[in-house]
């Protein structure tokens, strides 16, 4: 029997428009494919594939091109990962009709802080993904997109001198309003990465 998307892992990575998913999945993909997974990614997006074709830009060379895909979910992105993942999963079932030793997919949504959360059968493990810009009271406003992930990102780390935001506090507001843990990162840099690449091998693959 062929394999579908209930055979291999899946990480959700949320956040808003800005907060750096896509630098972030610039990152970490080349590291996860670096410990010898085969990896595939699919980007959600309203109307176009936009952002599906500048991951697959990004990726060239390091992962295959059919394996970036994009789903137009037709209304807010959220939809396509909250309320009816159905065409995200079978475009999982897509991915493994020619790559059946498929190791993991990331799926990536853009939404806001109450509505960018996954279904759990369209994502085992999820993070959320935040900017320091957007100021460093985001934690401590509880959507469910900071709350309910596997795993919270405080992008954009550089910025906080500029935009007056203390990394401290954010990390304290965060540890008062959810149990799970917290990564600060700076895609620019590459600081971080490997703490995220981590909870992600931690939370999924060696789970």
């Amino acid at each position: 029997m062929s394999p579908t998307h209930r055979d291999v892992a899946t990480v959700g990575i949320g956040g808003p428009v800005g907060s750096g998913k896509t630098s972030l999945l610039t990152e970490l993909v080349p590291r996860l494919r670096d410990e010898g997974l085969d990896v595939g990614v699919i980007a959600n997006d309203i109307l176009t594939r936009e952002d599906a074709e500048r991951l697959r830009e990004r990726f060239a060379g390091v992962v295959p091109e059919d394996l970036v895909a994009g789903v137009e979910t037709g209304a807010c992105p959220h939809t396509g990962i909250r309320e009816d993942p159905s065409m995200n999963l079978q475009q999982i079932d897509a991915f493994l009709e020619d790559h059946p030793d498929l190791d993991l997919v990331l799926i990536e949504s853009g939404g806001d802080n109450l509505a960018a959360t996954f279904n759990p059968e369209l994502a085992d493990y999820s993070l959320y993904v935040i900017s320091v810009a957007e100021g460093e009271d985001i934690p401590r406003k509880r959507g469910p997109g900071v709350v309910d992930c596997d795993l919270l990102v405080v992008n954009k780390t550089d910025l906080a001198p500029h935009v007056g935001a203390d990394l401290e506090v954010i990390e304290d507001d965060a540890a008062e309003v959810r149990e799970g843990p917290v990564a600060f990162t700076d895609c620019k840099s590459g600081e971080g990465i490997e703490a995220v690449r981590e909870h992600v091998d931690e939370g999924v693959l060696f789970a």
